[in-house]
């Protein structure tokens, strides 16, 4: 048998590989299909139920078959293939669903994509969501998938619900996944990006069949419960983790200073719009909200528009080294609206404590904090405003120096 891209997935070490539960009417042919161009195929049996594994032990070609018998999910599937891939060597593997709407004219795509960048890369076979026949639902989900993966990774990409990909499975090698069904997709996707793995687009055909002909074992309520809670995940460890790592990288391998004035000159914005924003980041890094500063920091960043590199430089005004300093001031401007800026009642709290008044304690805590926060909001608008103007006059006297 000729197989005619062979010798192509073979200069890849690349491999296919085929998740399948229940797909007997369409299976046979998208193997015989798939052995046209190249052996390099392994097929995963999901726990089938129907017919399917007999069907798949009845071919005679060549080609690797892994079959268990409790039915686990794609993304269990998906990770068995990926195992058993890597040890037979392979580097890359094309995945492709086993229900029949992928082509297999379109493998050579991406064997092509992945000569022209030369370097381990996750490629998506975007599937053209606007042609006639693709349901509601999976056009409404795909572009759910968009959104969230944008929020996590900052990259846009125009089909993040594809089962038509390449992995570069050796750049997965001593990762950990945790997801076992559909979510394993996003899981997989969006910690590619976290490692800056490059992620690529070719644009592939589909078919989506019609009433019966149509097999789909996506369960709308359990698995989109199941995609969305991963997604909360997702989106709390990029905002807690992921961002503020990328962020201090970011400074690490650039000078400080080029940084701002990169920030500034390469957004094009007005002089008041660039003093509002560093006014608002440091009025961010004041208000007693610690832990969720920078969170909230790059939202409301978001939502107004602003510079958000800026936003966060200036919130860094609460790196560890000045936040002893700013409680003192934030409490001691509390103390100025009680009309009382002496800090003596931060300890007089300890003094209760080794008395053994914990009810005393407790009241003078309350007070204390209730000073500190209603001192922070105010030093928070003060430093603020103050940092807003002393930047505007900055940057007005800076552009008048170089009109000159």
């Amino acid at each position: 048998m000729i197989n005619r891209l062979q010798n192509e997935f073979d200069k890849h070490h690349c491999c296919v590989i085929m998740p399948t539960y229940n797909n007997a009417t369409t299976v046979v042919q998208l193997i015989e299909s798939i052995l046209e161009n190249t052996s390099n195929l392994i097929v995963v049996n999901d726990g089938s139920t129907d017919q399917s594994l007999y069907l798949l032990q009845s071919i005679q070609k060549p080609f690797t078959l892994i079959s268990y018998t409790e039915n686990k999910g794609k993304g269990w599937a998906l990770r068995q293939g990926f195992a058993k891939a890597l040890a037979m060597g392979f580097r890359n593997a094309i995945t492709i669903d086993s229900d029949g709407q992928h082509f297999t004219t379109d493998l050579a795509l991406f064997l092509n994509k992945l000569e022209a960048i030369e370097k381990p890369c996750l490629i998506l076979g975007n599937r053209n969501m606007n042609q006639s026949g693709i349901p509601a639902k999976s056009n409404f989900g795909n572009r759910f998938s968009n959104f969230w993966f944008w929020v996590e990774t900052g990259q846009k990409q125009a089909d993040t619900q594809t089962g038509y990909r390449l992995y570069p499975i050796k750049s997965f090698e001593k990762m950990r996944f945790y997801t076992r069904k559909f979510e394993f997709e996003i899981e997989v996707l969006t910690r590619s990006a976290w490692r800056s793995i490059p992620i690529d687009s070719v644009n592939v055909q589909v078919k989506y069949f019609q009433g019966s002909d149509r097999v789909s074992h996506f369960r709308p309520f359990k698995d989109f419960t199941r995609i969305s809670l991963l997604n909360t995940v997702l989106v709390l460890w990029a905002l807690l983790y992921i961002k503020p790592r990328d962020f201090i990288l970011y400074f690490i391998k650039n000078d400080f200073r080029k940084i701002i004035k990169e920030q500034i000159e390469a957004h094009n914005e007005s002089p008041e719009k660039i003093s509002f924003t560093i006014g608002f980041g440091i009025f961010m890094g004041i208000i007693p909200i610690w832990g969720f500063q920078m969170l909230v920091a790059f939202f409301l960043a978001q939502w107004m528009k602003l510079n958000k590199t800026l936003v966060i430089i200036a919130a860094n005004i609460s790196l560890p080294p000045f936040i002893p300093f700013i409680l003192l001031a934030s409490y001691w401007t509390g103390g100025l609206l009680k009309g009382d800026s002496s800090v003596e009642g931060l300890f007089k709290s300890f003094e209760h404590l080794d008395s053994g008044h914990y009810r005393d304690f407790f009241n003078q805590m309350g007070y204390d904090f209730y000073q500190y926060a209603t001192g922070a909001i105010l030093l928070a608008l003060v430093a603020g405003s103050v940092s807003m103007l002393l930047s505007l006059l900055i940057l007005k006297v800076r552009k008048r120096i170089f009109k000159k």
